[in-house]
C-alpha cells in the first residue's frame, strides 16, 4: 500500500514538473513567434544556468517568471492569449493563468524590465537585452539574474544563489561585481553555503 502511494506521489510530482515545463515552452514560443523581447527569470532561469553545468542539481519550480519591457506588454498579452493564457492582475501582480480554472501557481508571472518589483527594492529588474539564448528560449544573463536574486533575497532566492554557488557558476570573485549591499549579501551566502 505504501509503495503504491509513493509511486502515485512521484507520478503526480513528475506531471507537475512537466506542466511547468510545457507552460514555459508554450509562453516563450508564443513570444518568440510574435517577436516580443523577453527574458526567462526566476527559478526556471536558475535551472537553465545550472543545467549547463550539472543537470542533477536542477530544482523544480512551481511557476514561470518572465521579464518584459512595459512598452511590449500589449504585444505580450496578445501573443500569450492567442495560445490559451488568460490575463489577470491581482495583488499588484500581472500574470497569465494557464486556462480558466487555473490558480496563480499555474501561471506565467510578469515583471517589468527597468522597474522595481517592490518599491522597497534597491534595484530594478534588468533589461531584457541582457538575455541570452538557451535552447529554444531566452534566459536572463547570469550576472543580471544573480543581481535580481540578491535584490529580492527571499528564502528561495538565497537557495537559488547557493545552488549557483554549489555548481561553481558563482564564486568568491563575484561580490565585487555588485554594489556594497548586494555584494555583502552574496558574501554572506558564500560564507554560509549550507544555509
Amino acid at each position: 500500500m505504501y509503495e503504491f502511494d509513493g509511486i502515485l506521489a512521484l507520478e503526480k510530482m513528475e506531471r507537475a514538473v512537466q506542466r511547468v515545463r510545457e507552460r514555459l515552452l508554450r509562453a516563450t514560443g508564443a513570444l518568440e513567434q510574435a517577436g516580443v523581447p523577453y527574458a526567462v527569470v526566476g527559478g526556471n532561469a536558475v535551472g537553465a544556468w545550472i543545467e549547463q553545468v550539472d543537470e542533477s542539481a536542477v530544482r523544480s519550480t512551481q511557476d514561470v517568471d518572465l521579464a518584459v519591457r512595459r512598452a511590449d506588454f500589449a504585444r505580450m498579452k496578445s501573443a500569450l492569449e492567442a495560445v490559451g493564457f488568460i490575463y489577470r492582475h491581482a495583488a499588484s501582480i500581472d500574470m497569465f493563468l494557464d486556462g480558466p480554472d487555473a490558480k496563480a501557481r499555474d501561471a506565467v508571472h510578469v515583471v517589468f524590465s527597468g522597474e522595481k518589483v517592490r518599491a522597497e527594492y534597491a534595484e530594478a529588474v534588468p533589461d531584457v537585452s541582457e538575455a541570452q539564448s538557451f535552447k529554444s528560449y531566452r534566459v536572463l544573463g547570469l550576472e543580471a539574474l544573480v543581481k535580481m536574486k540578491l535584490t529580492s533575497f527571499r528564502d528561495k532566492d538565497r537557495t537559488h544563489v547557493r545552488d549557483l554557488i554549489g555548481v561553481g557558476l558563482v564564486d568568491a570573485s563575484w561580490p565585487a561585481k555588485y554594489d556594497a549591499v548586494l555584494g555583502e549579501r552574496l558574501q554572506q551566502l558564500l560564507d554560509t553555503p549550507d544555509g
